[in-house]
Order: structure tokens, then C-alpha cells, then sequence
């Protein structure tokens, strides 16, 4: 018996896996760049090599926007880079980074997350930094509680 349509459902099902295939290859594609950008910044910021540490943190941020506005890599190149901007006395620009970083994680992951915890240390560098002394202990005194719950 001939079924018509049977090989072009055969053939849209071959396509559409194509298409899975493509999308899933440029999204890993994606995620590669935007790993090797965050690692050989890190390697740079090592070596004190702040300038192209700097290019490849803004670099690694341009890829982790393309994953979307709660995506944990998104997070972690805004940390990555106001650390960066607060370890050179950027204050200015590292603090919206910083808050950026810490709405998407405690969005992603809830309030509670150590990752949250981390940020939360970060913030509170920054704010001791800029003298902003009881601020700074409110993030730390959060960043305690989140990480007591978890021993």
C-alpha cells in the first residue's frame, strides 16, 4: 500500500532533526567561546595583564547576553568583571554590575544558593571599599546566614 505522505513526514522529521542538530551545535558553539573568553581572561587577570583581561571579560559578557537574562553564565561574566573594575578602583562601574549579577542568581537559583552567597561577598568587597561600611555588613550577615543553612 502507498502512503504519501508518509516519506515527506519522514523527510520534515529528518529536517526538523537537522534543525535540532544545527541549533544545539551553534549553542554549544556559543558556549565554548564564551568559556574560552571567561578562562583566558582569567589566565590574564593572573598574569596582571588587566587590559586584556578587561577586553576578554567585556568580550565573554557580549556571548552570555545571547544566552538570556537569567542564565548563570550571564552572572558570572558581570561578577567577573566588576571584580575586575573593583580590584582596579572602578567602583563606579563595578557596582551595577555587581547588582546585576546578584538579581539574576538569586532570580535563577533563590535566595538561599551559595552561589548567592558568593555574590553577595563580592558586593560587600565592593561596598567596604567604597566605605559604605554598614551596607557592607548587611550583605555579609546575608551571605553567613545562607551559608550556615548549609552545613
Amino acid at each position: 500500500m502507498y502512503a504519501p505522505n508518509r516519506g515527506r513526514r519522514c523527510r520534515r522529521a529528518a529536517g526538523m532533526s537537522a534543525i535540532v542538530w544545527a541549533l544545539a551545535t551553534a549553542s554549544l558553539a556559543q558556549d565554548t567561546l564564551w568559556e574560552t573568553y571567561i578562562n583566558e581572561a582569567g589566565a590574564a587577570e593572573q598574569h596582571a595583564q588587566y587590559d586584556k583581561a578587561l577586553r576578554l571579560y567585556k568580550l565573554a559578557l557580549e556571548e552570555a547576553e545571547k544566552f538570556g537574562p537569567t542564565d548563570q553564565r550571564l552572572a558570572t561574566s558581570l561578577n567577573n568583571l566588576a571584580e575586575l573594575y573593583r580590584t582596579q578602583g572602578d567602583y563606579a562601574r563595578a557596582e551595577p554590575l555587581h547588582k546585576r549579577s546578584l538579581a539574576i542568581l538569586e532570580k535563577a537559583l533563590g535566595p538561599d544558593h551559595p552561589d548567592v552567597a558568593t555574590s553577595l561577598e563580592n558586593y560587600a568587597a565592593l561596598l567596604r571599599a567604597t566605605k559604605r561600611e554598614a551596607e557592607a555588613k548587611e550583605f555579609e550577615k546575608r551571605a553567613a546566614a545562607i551559608r550556615a543553612k548549609r552545613r
